[in-house]
């Protein structure tokens, strides 16, 4: 999608919201609305101009990414959040009502609003910022044609570091060697960086969802848990597999089959229409028929793109529907303090018809 429209996009819904101008803070936001990748940013946008802050690191910089979005750049030496309100403030003040430029009210502190408050002449100080719910990151849910080419690339990455590492892992190296290796080799083949911090989890340690890699020693028996994700061009993939160290259990065969059959049902729910709660429940549903509900502690999934953690959220009771150009995550899993875990999950994009999974990596259980 053209930059340009991202902004038309947004136009659309300030007016919506009768909304004369808007303050955008949030860097994800900025950078889906006009390219800027840097540090430092603030971005004020009304119903006919639009114009970004930010400071002298980045005076080249902005020109190149931001060329083509329609937005200007201006340079100024501190405070681009100050600068950027001030602007607003000229620019709608005359003619229209004062109460009329939203700050997405997620992502300003107290501290900061006083501090965007002081910046104003008195008699806006207390009607020009009005608190809004994000008007941007909904726009990002919907992933367009380049965007989903991105991530179907960020997620082909993905199984191939995976791919790797099954010809890697081996008794006795530490999580955090395997760690290692992973981002390594993730750095090799192009990524810009991970998308969270790695989880490789084993043994009982396979019990902590978010079981970050430690100096414990792979067993030489037990499940392996892998989550990870690469930055590509901007966007972030994720994906989990847990894998068997050895010949694993009957009751640990019968805990994977159960995350499989739950985490291949909620993927088969997926499509346009569909309530989150609708997938969720149908992963949850399969754990609860296994006697496992209580084994699993978390929501299903949630929306990824230039944040790990986007949109819609994927769990008991979320009343947003799918569309067409989102993707999302279905992660089920059963964990078993003192014991082991297990955790399967796939990207999959919304598409009119069905679901799209991103992730290619087998699920059959393996055993190394």
């Amino acid at each position: 999608m053209n930059l340009s429209k991202r902004i038309g996009l947004l136009r659309r819904r300030m007016s919506g919201s009768g909304l004369q101008g808007l303050l955008v803070t949030h860097l994800a936001d900025i950078r889906w609305l006009c390219g800027f990748t840097g540090s430092s940013a603030a971005l004020a946008v009304t119903r006919r101009g639009a114009r970004m802050f930010t400071d002298g690191r980045y005076t080249a910089q902005a020109a190149e990414e931001v060329a083509g979005s329609g937005v200007t750049v201006e340079i100024v030496p501190s405070g681009p959040p100050v600068a950027a309100v001030q602007w607003l403030a000229v620019q709608v003040a005359a003619g229209s009502d004062p109460a009329a430029v939203g700050f997405d009210s997620a992502h300003t502190s107290v501290a900061e609003l006083e501090r965007l408050k002081a910046a104003l002449p008195g008699r806006l100080r207390r009607k020009l910022l009005t608190p809004v719910k994000s008007l941007v990151e909904p726009l990002r849910w919907l992933k367009d044609e380049d965007e989903l080419a991105i991530m179907a690339e960020a997620a082909k990455l993905g199984d191939d570091l995976f791919a790797h590492l099954l010809g890697f892992i081996r008794p006795g190296l530490t999580e955090a060697a395997v760690a290692a290796e992973l981002e390594y080799q993730a750095r090799v083949r192009g990524a810009e960086g991970m998308s969270f911090e790695s989880i490789v989890a084993s043994g009982a340690r396979s019990a902590l969802p978010h079981g970050r890699a430690s100096q414990a020693r792979l067993p030489r028996r037990g499940f392996l848990t892998l989550d990870f994700g690469v930055i590509l061009k901007g966007y972030c993939s994720d994906m989990t597999r847990t894998v068997c160290l050895g010949k694993p259990s009957a009751r640990e065969r019968e805990v994977y089959e159960a995350v499989l059959e739950a985490q291949e049902a909620a993927v088969a729910s997926v499509a346009a229409g569909v309530e989150c709660g609708v997938v969720d429940e149908a992963a949850r549903s399969v754990l609860r028929r296994a006697g496992m509900a209580g084994a699993f502690s978390h929501s299903t999934g949630h929306g990824v793109g230039i944040e790990i953690h986007e949109g819609p959220r994927i769990g008991a009771g979320q009343k947003d529907r799918l569309a067409p150009g989102m993707v999302i995550t279905i992660e089920p899993g059963a964990y078993f303090a003192g014991e082991f875990g297990v955790r399967i999950e796939d990207m999959v994009a919304v598409t009119r018809t069905g679901g799209r999974v991103l992730t290619a990596s087998p699920k059959a259980l393996i055993e190394l």
